[in-house]
């Protein structure tokens, strides 16, 4: 096997005005939205410390100060609750300023998720790093973002999640050409293509918020027009790594995942996944479960 490097870092961009929420997104980062009791960008920051990534980037934008606010101490609050005694809130509360050593850096204009992950250049330098989006969380039963660093360990290059969607809503997303390998759950990628028309799609894999990326894509992205909407897409530079050998940064592999995602880039969705947690959760289940099933009978009838 050849001796690739490891991963260390985690790069999450959060620099999008969320104007899909709006107005909610107008004055609180839609990464900070609830899921339940949590926000979603802790689950992500979890899902990377899970994997062994205890560095973590967030590419922010102006108007995101609540979420470096999140990870960083509080003393009022602790203070107040230590007073109280509510050692359970307080150890919560303690337990995000040590979760991750955490870094900030601002994208200045929305130019879209290849100029996000350009901004983490310097900070990357010339190893591999992981990048996560906000928009999907991961079940934690499912260690997805491990499996890809094993596969880029395997392999070298860069390496992406791809889950199967129904073929009219394959333009949503960005579709891979694959390749089958040795192992059932591991593809190589030919091609891909940014939000194709469905007739038009490679395949009906779709590439969903988890990468693992060769620092050689910071090369390709300084000289990556903008794409689809006027963007510089990184589906675009990896679709260049993907024709490329190790020794260039290359090439580019696919982890197909069948576990269980949920996404919050839409407010149905959203609805959907926050539905979803509480009826997971121990602590809600056994009063939430018997009080939807009413609702959803009454609301029936």
């Amino acid at each position: 096997m050849a001796d690739f490097e490891n991963v260390t870092k985690a790069v999450v961009p959060a620099a999008g005005l969320g104007t899909r929420f709006l107005p909610a997104t107008k004055a609180t980062p839609k990464e900070m939205l609830p899921i339940v009791d949590k926000p979603a960008i802790q689950y992500v920051v979890e899902e990377a410390v899970s994997a062994g990534l205890l560095d973590v980037l967030m590419v922010t934008g102006r108007h995101k100060r609540s979420i470096e606010d999140h990870f960083d101490v509080a003393y009022e609050l602790e203070d107040a609750l230590r007073a109280k005694g509510d050692e359970e809130r307080l150890s919560q509360v303690q337990e995000l300023v040590d979760l991750a050593t955490m870094h900030y850096v601002r994208q200045g204009e929305p130019k879209g998720l290849g100029h996000a992950v350009l901004c983490a250049k310097q900070h990357v330098g010339d190893e591999p790093f992981a990048c996560l989006l906000g928009d999907d969380l991961i079940d934690p039963r499912d260690p997805l973002l491990q499996r890809m660093i094993e596969v880029r360990a395997t392999y070298g290059g860069s390496v992406i999640a791809l889950m199967e969607v129904p073929r009219e809503q394959i333009s949503l997303y960005g579709a891979a050409a694959i390749e089958v390998t040795d192992q059932d759950d591991v593809v190589r990628v030919t091609d891909l293509v940014e939000k194709p028309p469905a007739d038009e799609a490679p395949s009906n894999w779709a590439i969903i918020g988890r990468y693992v990326i060769d620092p050689a894509v910071f090369e390709v992205l300084e000289h990556t027009p903008p794409g689809r909407g006027g963007e510089i897409q990184l589906t675009d530079a990896l679709r260049t790594l993907a024709s490329r050998g190790t020794e260039e940064g290359g090439p580019v592999h696919g982890v197909l995942f069948r576990g269980r995602r949920y996404d919050t880039g839409n407010k149905l969705d959203y609805l959907r996944t926050v539905v979803q947690f509480a009826a997971d959760r121990e602590d809600l289940a056994p009063e939430f479960i018997p009080w939807l099933r009413e609702f959803l009978d009454q609301a029936g009838s």
